[in-house]
């Protein structure tokens, strides 16, 4: 028997649910019988086990090989990878969008930019002293920290609200994820200009598969295919508008060579045209293209203008493109 696909997903925080709404739109319903179980099946993808993780152990699972392949935060993602590992980002999946940020206490009015904090780095050591960080997120921490000039510091590194670091005088600054800052600023801190380490959001992330036939690899791989590429489709079709008028003509040739004539109409690779069937539907031809969102009302408009009627516009939910890129990631 083939070995199953381990699907890793957040079994808590903020994309927990998100990650199994995404899930269930991509028609890949998760299946949990109990909310207590750590375990989940999806029947559209018999080959796959899902398994319950935290959202920072994701990373480390698939790198030990517990895992195969999951959704995690990007920044947790960049900040657990092993420099030698060869897990990936397969697919950015759009949600949980977020900053892992350097504030300042707004108090300090000279301090503005990740520059200034380079300078008064260097005065704490001046004193004999280094400037201290609190973060959850010291790899980055300090990656960022460094490129910017800023040579003097120590990182504190704390798993409770950050916030609080600098009024309880266990930290001078913070490195930390925000969405919108309002807690930041609630907290009497302000951000700094070149401070935004990175920007984040919901990641399916992969190991290596390798695709050689002979590979045992190769069931695991089948099935990592189909979850990513059914996910790819799904969010390719976010930005695709399916329109249908009725449009009058001599033959459907004559109606397609109309459309293509003009661009905004053309759509993806051109219409679909098929006759219209009805007692009094003479030479009408139903015309359907697929356009980008930016250019629906531009597309319906133009449709109204060289004859077209009974117009009417629904949201694919998928496009599937010639070649799936993120099969190309995951071996």
């Amino acid at each position: 028997m083939s070995n199953p696909l381990r699907l890793a997903l957040p079994s808590s925080g903020a994309l927990y649910q998100s990650a199994l709404d995404l899930m269930n739109a991509c028609g890949l319903a998760v299946l949990r019988s109990n909310p207590r179980r750590y375990t989940a099946e999806i029947r559209a993808l018999p080959g796959v086990v899902v398994t319950f993780q935290r959202g920072s152990d994701i990373t480390q699972k698939i790198e030990e090989g517990s895992a195969d392949i999951g959704i995690v935060g990007e920044d947790r993602f960049l900040e657990s990878r092993r420099d030698d590992g060869d897990t990936r980002v397969v697919l950015e999946l759009g949600f949980g969008r977020s900053q892992l940020v350097m504030a300042v206490p707004d108090s300090w009015i000279d301090v503005s930019s990740v520059a200034d904090l380079a300078d008064l780095s260097v005065g704490f050591r001046g004193r004999g002293a280094d400037l201290r960080v609190a973060t959850k997120y010291p790899r980055l921490t300090e990656h960022h920290l460094l490129s910017h000039g800023v040579n003097y510091f120590s990182l504190v590194q704390s798993s409770g609200t950050l916030e609080v670091a600098p009024a309880m005088g266990f930290a001078d600054v913070v490195a930390d994820i925000t969405e919108s800052g309002t807690t930041l600023r609630e907290n009497h801190l302000k951000q700094v200009h070149d401070g935004t380490i990175i920007r984040s959001q919901a990641c399916l992330v992969s190991r290596r598969f390798d695709d050689d036939p002979e590979s045992p690899d190769r069931s695991q791989l089948a099935s990592a295919r189909a979850l990513a590429e059914m996910i790819e489709a799904h969010l390719a079709a976010k930005n695709y508008y399916s329109i249908t008028a009725n449009m009058h003509g001599e033959n459907a040739d004559e109606v397609g060579k109309y459309i293509l004539s003009h661009s905004d109409i053309s759509g993806l690779r051109g219409p679909s045209i098929s006759a219209v069937h009805a007692h009094d539907s003479a030479g009408w031809f139903a015309v359907t293209v697929i356009v980008e969102q930016e250019r629906l009302l531009p597309a319906v408009e133009q449709l109204r203008e060289i004859g077209g009627t009974s117009v009417t516009v629904s949201k694919p939910d998928y496009v599937f493109h010639s070649k799936c890129q993120a099969h190309e990631r995951l071996v």
